[in-house]
């Protein structure tokens, strides 16, 4: 049987390009459009143009979506403004991580869930089910939905000069409605790059004249067309977690360093919290740390990280030559007494070792 992946709204923009496409959870995605390392720079330096829309946007609406929400997730949107935007997690009920999301307050009564492409479908199912006792409704609504980023150090500018409203002012992690080359377009000042960015939510039938506007805007100004591979390396040296490889459903939050966005002043508790209250008590048995390394071959996924004894102590969650940096960095779950930072290991690469330190998360951080 042929699997034939899902095409963006953008993706004649894409070919048009000549971008590399690649099958990135059933979407047909660009992974570059001409060097990877050019695109990573471009982010970094002025800004690049990224199409995110194989993302999921579910909408909570209802009187009590705010506590449904509370329940479903181990955040507390219900404290939330309306604008606000807030990084978090759907756990198991054993604390493991099905997905991390970002919530948006679009209303007192509407909310707007962005789940990781791979989940989308466990989300919903899960929403639909963690929901069903409050007076609320989950309605997926990804295919009528495309995602423009923009991201790096010009972004304000280009997305101020492209919208016709004045978000240039919002502030990060926050949410507006706008207009963009006559599209209505909601705004967000959120990424997953470790620059300043938006992330631009618009009908799939505007994609195209948005993609267009913020490309006259930004081409003057330094943007160019960005694939998954940069956004990759990019999220890599921000010290960013991916879903299915540094969070999966067997790694609770505090594991990976996410304790913080666990809240456990829920009135009616959440689905996970006697599993993640035990987790919090007992401290993590393992940790996710960062690993660099001033040899060239770079850690990989799945790699096994040694101490200096030669005893396997963890794994290689995501690593990669970093183009900012000039050497190979790593996220590993690693024991956590081989978790502080300045500790010498090692990563086992093709059965040869290659000395890591361990660092403090991120490996980038913009001076602003």
């Amino acid at each position: 049987m042929t699997h034939t992946s899902t095409p963006t709204a953008l993706h004649d923009v894409h070919t048009g390009l000549g971008a590399t496409l690649t099958d990135f959870a059933g979407w047909s995605m660009p992974l570059k459009y001409g060097s990877e390392t050019a695109e990573h720079h471009a982010v970094r330096n002025a800004a690049g143009i990224f199409d995110l829309s194989h993302m999921g946007e579910l909408e909570i609406r209802g009187s009590r979506a705010d506590r449904a929400l509370d329940y479903a997730l181990v955040g507390k949107p219900s404290d939330m403004r309306v604008g606000q935007a807030r990084y978090s997690m759907l756990v198991s009920s054993s604390g493991g991580i099905l997905d991390d999301v970002v919530v948006y307050r679009l209303g007192t009564e509407h909310f707007l869930v962005v789940a990781n492409a791979s989940n989308v479908s466990t989300v919903h199912a899960e929403l639909v089910e963690r929901v069903a006792d409050y007076a609320c409704e989950v309605h997926d609504a990804s295919t009528a939905w495309a995602l423009i980023a923009v991201q790096g150090p010009r972004s304000a500018g280009i997305v101020a000069d492209a919208a016709d409203d004045g978000v240039a002012t919002l502030r990060y992690y926050s949410i507006a409605r706008a207009s963009i080359h006559g599209q209505e377009a909601l705004v967000a000042r959120t990424g997953y790059t470790g620059e300043d960015g938006f992330e631009i939510y618009c009908p799939a039938t505007a994609a195209a004249d948005v993609w267009a506007r913020l490309t006259e805007v930004g081409t003057p100004r330094g943007m160019i067309p960005a694939g998954l591979a940069c956004r990759d390396s990019l999220r890599l040296e921000a010290g960013m977690p991916l879903y299915g490889k540094e969070l999966t459903v067997d790694v609770n939050p505090f594991e990976v360093g996410l304790g913080r966005v666990v809240r456990f002043d829920k009135e009616d508790g959440f689905v996970g919290d006697d599993a993640l209250a035990e987790a919090r008590d007992r401290g993590p048995v393992r940790q996710l740390v960062g690993l660099t390394s001033r040899g060239r071959r770079a850690p990989r996924t799945g790699y096994d990280v040694l101490a200096t004894t030669g005893e396997a102590v963890g794994q290689v969650t995501s690593g990669a030559p970093s183009p900012t940096l000039g050497h190979p960095v790593a996220m590993a779950l690693v024991d956590a007494r081989s978790a502080k930072p300045a500790t010498y290991l090692a990563v086992d690469i093709r059965g040869r070792t290659e000395p890591v330190e361990v660092v403090t998360l991120p490996f980038y951080k913009r001076a602003d």
